[in-house]
């Protein structure tokens, strides 16, 4: 079997990943043997190829493909991190890195896998890490980091070029201190969690408070039983 992450070329130019308005997931149009898409966002989507599964091929949208560049410095810059992917090259739409295995935060909380504290330590210890650096930990949510045995890898390192704090990884830290005892080992609807993620996305961040927010959350899961 070879290891050559290139020879995953042929395979990505049978796929098409195009974007979506309103900051939808991509679509993905094309279909090749042995390629497995394992992870889609906004901009991208990642795929695995059985021919070498070492590697993960994250495939960018027209629509992105500036975040290409970015996200390959970033990852050159974060060499040696053991809370991020490794970066091993890039095509005209894909970067290369190490595949990862694990779960990502947000599929834990919908299949009740428990989140140990452990891993809000290492996404702490890797948001340092970053700053040192010279990068801006941004973008850190629950589909962005893995559970992988009892502690944390950070993926999607595309938006570390950028300014400001977005509070994201803090608003979530915050809940769980006050509230995941609660809902540790419960299985949470994907629906109820993207409800939750629109209402999040749309709150006027520059009024926004957690415990009214918190409000509207906790209203939600008495409707849903949780």
């Amino acid at each position: 079997m070879s290891e050559n992450w290139e020879h995953a070329g042929e395979a990505l130019s049978c796929i098409e990943v195009k974007g979506n308005a309103n900051n939808d997931p991509v679509a993905i149009k094309g279909l090749t043997e042995g390629l497995h898409c394992i992870g889609i966002g906004t901009d991208a989507a990642v795929f695995s190829y059985e021919p070498v599964p070492k590697y993960a091929f994250k495939v960018y949208s027209p629509h992105a493909i500036e975040k290409l560049e970015a996200e390959k410095s970033v990852y050159e810059r974060l060499v040696g991190s053991p809370y991020h992917p490794q970066y091993f090259g890039h095509g005209a739409n894909f970067i290369v890195i190490s595949f990862e295995g694990g779960i990502t935060l947000h599929d834990c909380l919908v299949h009740g896998v428990s989140v140990p504290r452990q891993v809000i330590a290492d996404v702490e210890e890797a948001k340092k890490l970053v700053v040192e650096r010279g990068l801006n930990p941004r973008d850190i949510h629950l589909k962005n980091v893995l559970l992988q045995d009892g502690r944390a890898k950070v993926i999607d390192v595309s938006e570390y070029i950028k300014e400001g704090n977005d509070h994201r990884w803090d608003h979530l830290v915050w809940a769980y201190n006050n509230f995941y005892s609660h809902l540790e080992g419960v299985k949470i609807p994907s629906w109820a969690l993207g409800t939750i993620r629109k209402w999040y996305n749309r709150a006027d961040q520059a009024n926004f408070s957690l415990e009214e927010f918190s409000q509207r959350v906790s209203q939600l899961f008495k409707w849903t039983g949780k």
